[in-house]
């Protein structure tokens, strides 16, 4: 048969080119990035001073409200007022700030002392967290930064506006506090430590987990296929070793991955809890695409394959990092973000495998796609034939 009859041969170019197209739109997100509304803690515990021609000062308010009217729909930065340090430390463990700004009690008194002859430069703390994301944590600390040296330039301004205004000669300490009248500690939380891929270990875990889990469902669906079922029971009967088959598979990957992730390299907190954590994960993929598959057969495949092609560069990135189509139409549709999300929580906010929002949403998607798998059980047709042999 000669090449040129062949109808696919002219088709070629088509399908090349759409491969192209459509994986070529995996790179929208990484490309077309827009940082928005990042939410940034802002602690004011400055108590001020009263000043006897002014009355009560409070320079910490003042930052406050130039924070507020920063923090528009579309800006870079969602500035968070929260009362107290404690507050804000849980809001940093919940992973509900990216960063936090916090203003001393003593600020206004201290920035008070830049004019007299023993200058003590007052302080604030930026915190950074480190463990939410590794692109919006060094976004954060980038906004944290720049907004201290725009308060050390107003602020350097303001000084030697007054030191002209009243012709006094600056001392060498005076001098040295001007040139940083706002001192600034930043402090690193849920850290990523050296071992960690740059903070993205949780993510390139969930590459083999996710390709494994469909090699896996591949695997079984083909070789049920070779099974002649003669009742629906029978049928039945199987799904139910199908369960079990598909628990040894995630037990084997689980603690297999983990034991892996060591021998390479990752640090990993805690063995056990992230073997039956990423256990836990495969079994809810295994299940996902196995219930895809019992309808669909081996064509249901490629969706999973593009869901990984599509899903594994938003899952590095954060939700305000994102353009508003991908975040959201995509990514809330992506159910490997809980084993991402799960994983980030064990490795760098010190935590142990219980009953959290990553667990239960990983074994609602196992308990919905069994019952789809049983389903496939029962087609209406073999329950028809069924019910006229009983009659």
């Amino acid at each position: 048969m000669k090449l040129s009859n062949q109808k696919l041969i002219y088709l070629s170019p088509i399908i090349v080119v759409a491969v192209i197209f459509i994986f070529t739109l995996t790179l929208i997100p990484s490309v077309s990035q827009a940082p928005k509304n990042l939410p940034i803690a802002f602690v004011n515990a400055d108590e001020g001073m009263t000043v006897p021609a002014k009355g009560n000062v409070n320079i910490g308010n003042q930052m406050e409200q130039n924070m507020k009217r920063a923090s528009t729909e579309q800006s870079l930065v969602k500035w968070i007022s929260v009362s107290n340090t404690k507050e804000v430390e849980k809001g940093l463990n919940d992973q509900k700030y990216y960063g936090a700004l916090i203003i001393p009690k003593d600020f206004t008194k201290k920035q008070a002392t830049l004019q007299t002859a023993q200058p003590d430069a007052p302080a604030i703390r930026l915190l950074v967290n480190q463990g939410m994301n590794t692109a919006a944590s060094a976004l954060a600390s980038q906004v944290l930064n720049g907004a201290v040296d725009k308060m050390n330039e107003n602020m350097r301004l303001q000084l030697v506006k007054r030191f002209e205004q009243n012709g006094t000669q600056l001392s060498a300490s005076q001098a040295l506090a001007l040139a940083a009248p706002i001192q600034k500690t930043v402090i690193n939380v849920n850290e990523t430590g050296t071992h960690s891929v740059n903070g993205n270990a949780p993510v390139s875990l969930f590459q083999p987990l996710w390709i494994a889990s469909i090699a896996g469902a591949a695997i079984v669906f083909l070789s049920i296929q070779k099974i002649t079922f003669s009742s629906r029971k029978e049928k039945l009967v199987n799904q139910v070793g199908f369960i079990v088959i598909g628990a040894i598979l995630a037990l084997a990957a689980g603690f297999g991955l983990a034991w892996l992730a060591e021998v390479v390299g990752i640090s990993v907190p805690s063995f056990l809890d992230t073997a039956l954590f990423l256990a836990i994960a495969y079994f809810s993929f295994f299940t996902l695409i196995s219930a895809v598959l019992s309808w669909l057969g081996l064509k249901g495949l490629p969706i999973f394959v593009i869901i990984l092609f599509f899903g594994a560069p938003l899952l590095s990135m954060a939700p305000e990092i994102m353009p508003d189509f991908y975040r959201e139409w995509i990514y809330p549709w992506l159910p490997m973000r809980f084993m991402v999300n799960g994983v980030r929580e064990l490795f760098f906010f010190g935590r142990h495998l219980t009953w959290n929002s990553s667990v239960s949403a990983l074994t609602l998607i196992s308990l919905i796609s069994l019952c789809a798998l049983f389903a496939s059980a029962l087609p209406a047709s073999s329950v028809k034939k069924e019910e006229s042999r009983s009659i």
